[in-house]
């Protein structure tokens, strides 16, 4: 990874780096913030944070207001790109599909299946580099991720327990194959086939693996804009027949957007250690 950019944040440091990766096929950016213990080389757990529809490697960094936190916890914020980028990755009609909107699976269909292929890049690709280059402590790294990205944080968990020991979300798709989100970029990144969505659908994941974690901590506005798109419930019913154990908080008020994850991140951060100490 080349570091392009740090800035010192409560004692620690905000990065970007650029890499060239293989899966996505091009270079892709990628931030980190090393809290103060990881500057001084100490091996701190690490959790992966996956944005939402639009969003870039500097979202959660500028909007999150999470660093704080993260210094005092001694954890190392790993927060991807969402989609590829540059002129020869296919683009797409709308916001919600292309560009910005990778849904972090890997493509089948074309043209998306050359470059979308975020599932691998994720979990083989930048968790190796990360594992090769950051201070972190292997068995101690779990996954948080809003709206696309909690959909991404919750179905990656599932299906890698053995490298993601946490995880929570913000506002996430729980259901995407009966929502609209879902239902365009299924069809598009992996074909009509809805048997083959299942693998990347987060109440249908609990329903065929059960329960995997001591816990799943979700947070979910009650203003929240798409909230007919996001389907909680569904996700907290199949945790409850799988006996899976989930914590789901609604809050008044609140809507889809960053002030709402700013309001609960310390929450995130906390279960997030507290857990990922258990190993």
């Amino acid at each position: 990874m080349q570091l392009l950019q740090k800035n010192r944040c409560f004692e620690g440091e905000q990065r970007i780096y650029q890499l060239e990766s293989q899966h996505l096929r091009g270079s892709t950016k990628v931030g980190v913030y090393m809290p103060p213990a990881a500057l001084a080389g100490k091996p701190c757990s690490a959790l992966f944070y996956l944005a939402g529809l639009t969003c870039s490697e500097e979202t959660f960094a500028i909007k999150a207001h999470a660093q704080r936190m993260a210094a005092r916890l001694s954890l190392i914020l790993i927060t991807p790109d969402t989609s590829p980028r540059g002129d020869d990755v296919a683009q797409g009609d709308h916001w919600d599909i292309g560009q910005g909107a990778g849904f972090y699976l890997n493509a089948t269909q074309q043209p998306w299946a050359e470059h979308y292929q975020m599932d691998s890049y994720l979990v083989d690709e930048l968790y190796a580099h990360v594992l090769q280059e950051l201070p972190v402590i292997e068995n101690q790294m779990g996954i948080l991720g809003h709206s696309m990205g909690g959909h991404g944080a919750l179905t990656l968990a599932f299906k890698y327990p053995e490298q993601f020991k946490s995880v929570s979300a913000f506002a996430p798709i729980c259901a995407p194959s009966i929502c609209p989100w879902g239902e365009k970029a299924f069809t598009q990144y992996l074909g009509s086939d809805q048997q083959q969505w299942l693998a990347h659908d987060a109440t249908a994941l609990v329903q065929q693996k059960g329960s995997v974690f001591d816990e799943i901590l979700i947070d979910q506005g009650l203003d929240d804009q798409f909230y007919a798109q996001l389907n909680p419930e569904k996700f907290k019913q199949a945790c409850l027949d799988a006996g899976q154990h989930l914590t789901l908080r609604q809050h008044k008020g609140y809507d889809h957007g960053y002030y709402f994850i700013q309001s609960f991140i310390d929450d995130h951060l906390q279960f997030h250690a507290i857990q990922l100490e258990k190993n």
